[in-house]
């Protein structure tokens, strides 16, 4: 806000042609570009860095806009009111596009006050102390941890202080919550324990529930990720670079025969999505990933295109195979591509439960590769619908079609989409 103040000359979205958080997003750069470059002049003017980072210009305006927005001031409430508008729109567009949604959001500024409450009933209980500066703080020492600041000097609340309101909140919001998870980067390792720590201090029996789901924080081939400078892969360009490349490579295999205008557009969107979920999801959320968008953007081996593909191939048979697909059949010899592939098959509800116990879809996502490699093997190795044996052509329909519902169920978990043909 404060940025925008000093930088943006009134630029808004409809101005600028940009996304809401986008447009934002710009101005949180521009800060911290901003920021940096005064510490550096208070420095050279014989400043220490720690004393420059706390006398900067804009890091004082800063402070003084976030008193004025927790005091209620009308001129600084409304203009977070209208960016945060700015930025909640362009976050909705991009959830929409990526098949996100939520069953409730919580805002820090809800939950902030309630944070705040709690405090001072910490307080009361010996929970917390306060500094002779008016700080609150947390003494977490004798738990193998430090001192905790909860509570600025001026009053003003920190991250903790949010985290803490809107666990109590949840669970005054959905009673019959056994559990709580946060996904969240492994950079947050150290806020999570004091969190949990606090909340059992404070005496929430619940906390012993919580868990911080830490996964691996994402790099470019660049170097690290980090939004205050700008180099962040931006999400709704990789997913519009991915539509576009599943349009390419989907005109270049020319099986679209018979697809209408908007058909067409709707499959490279499947197809886009699917590859991009994929790459992320295969990886254990706990392992570091180096996202190189040329890489994921590749349509062989294990890719989600490529498990979308053998689903559409299966729905192909199955459309070929035009005849009742519920018939029991017994007393046939199974080929050893057969008896592979359903014990394949069976495999997937202890793979379900070792996910869920594990918090790691990746091992839905890998499973999943692993089966259609399995199916792959036995297409080309046993004859489906060219088998002259009646009983033995309608089992290995039937077994496909049961490949095929797992392929969906399975990609249904990690929130990919299957096209019926490709």
């Amino acid at each position: 806000m404060v940025a925008w103040q000093r930088f943006g000359n009134g630029e808004t979205p409809k101005s600028s042609g940009q996304k809401g958080d986008k447009l934002v997003g710009n101005y949180y750069v521009k800060f911290d570009q901003e920021y940096k470059r005064e510490i550096k002049e208070l420095i050279t003017k014989g400043k220490t860095e720690e004393e420059a980072k706390k006398e900067a210009p804009i890091f004082k305006e800063a402070q003084q806009m976030l008193l004025k927005w927790e005091a209620g001031d009308q001129d600084v409430v409304h203009l977070w009111q209208t960016m945060n508008g700015w930025v909640y729109k362009g976050f909705d567009s991009t959830y929409k596009n990526i098949g996100v949604d939520f069953d409730k959001l919580y805002y820090e500024s809800d939950t902030y006050l309630l944070g705040k409450d709690i405090i001072e009933q910490g307080l009361k209980d010996d929970v917390f102390f306060r500094k002779e500066d008016g700080s609150v703080w947390c003494d977490l020492t004798s738990d193998g941890l430090d001192e905790k600041l909860v509570l600025r000097s001026d009053g003003t609340a920190v991250y903790m202080t949010q985290d803490i309101g809107t666990a109590i909140q949840r669970t005054k919001d959905f009673s019959d919550l056994n559990g709580m998870v946060y996904t969240v980067g492994n950079e947050q390792d150290y806020h999570f324990k004091v969190l949990f720590l606090i909340l059992k201090k404070l005496g929430y029996t619940w906390a012993d529930q919580l868990y911080h789901l830490s996964y691996g924080m994402v790099d470019l081939p660049s170097g690290k990720m980090k939004s205050r400078e700008g180099t962040v892969v931006d999400a709704d360009d990789l997913m519009a670079e991915m539509t576009n490349t599943a349009k390419e490579i989907s005109r270049e295999l020319g099986k679209l025969e018979g697809y209408s205008t908007e058909e067409k557009e709707a499959l490279y969107k499947i197809i886009g999505l699917g590859a991009l979920k994929y790459f992320i999801l295969k990886v254990d959320p706990k392992k570091r990933i180096l996202f190189d968008p040329q890489a994921s953007v590749d349509f062989q081996g294990n890719t989600g295109p490529f498990v979308q593909y053998t689903y559409a191939r299966i729905q192909s048979i199955l459309r070929k195979a035009n005849f009742d697909c519920s018939t029991a059949i017994s007393g046939i010899e199974l080929h050893e591509k057969e008896k592979e592939l359903i014990k394949q098959l069976e495999l997937y509800p202890e793979v379900i439960q070792q996910a869920a116990k594990n918090y790691s879809p990746a091992i839905i996502a890998n499973y999943t590769y692993d089966l259609v490699k399995e199916f792959n093997s036995f297409y080309q190795n046993v004859s489906i619908l060219g088998e002259e044996n009646q009983d033995k052509k309608i089992f290995r329909v039937q077994l496909s079609k049961k490949v095929a519902d797992t392929i969906k169920s399975a990609f249904g978990l990690l929130g990919i989409s299957v096209p019926e043909r490709m």
